[in-house]
């Protein structure tokens, strides 16, 4: 009769060999299983693959509509390029209802300020400027802070880091 021990380490022995002669085997096998599995065809019924290809054009078709739908009713309701006019000339007017000093700053006026007035106190404030036909570049300084997005600009442009609202003025372009 053979010892535990002995009988022990055979076993071991016996079942090293076989994972030592089947590692080849075993080398490439994800890689094999994977090209076994895509060239499958797909075994889906024709309806259940058509039902899921017509779900995924009617997302998409859905998502088209909504930005079609989006983008006609943001032109229809945003301001036209016209800006608005005073007596004499282009009117900058912003609500910061509280502040102390509100500027408009612009190319028209080499980017130094032009002071905005509120008479009344209602937190409006507004200047008039006499500007020729043109394409015009500016932003409103309010108790110091920048602020380059004015919601009645033409468009935004950003250089610097820092925002700036444009304007068009008599068609210019």
């Amino acid at each position: 009769m053979m010892p535990f021990d002995e009988l022990d380490e055979r076993i071991r022995n016996a079942i090293a060999q076989e994972v030592e002669a089947g590692l080849p085997c075993l080398a490439g096998m994800e890689a094999r299983v994977m090209a076994e599995l895509a060239a499958r065809p797909d075994r889906r019924p024709f309806w259940a693959r058509l039902a899921r290809a017509r779900w995924r054009w009617a997302l998409a078709g859905c998502g088209v509509a909504v930005l079609a739908i989006g983008f006609a009713i943001g032109r229809l309701s945003a301001p036209g390029p016209s800006p608005l006019l005073a007596h004499g000339g282009s009117l900058f007017a912003v609500a910061v209802p509280g502040a102390r000093a509100v500027a408009v700053v612009g190319d028209f006026s080499a980017w130094q300020p032009v002071p905005l007035a509120d008479p009344d106190g209602d937190g409006i404030w507004t200047a008039t400027i006499a500007l020729p036909p043109g394409r015009y570049e500016y932003a409103f300084v309010v108790d110091g802070r920048w602020i380059g997005q004015d919601p009645l600009a033409d468009e935004y442009v950003r250089s610097f880091g820092e925002y700036a609202s444009v304007r068009y003025i008599g068609g210019g372009s």
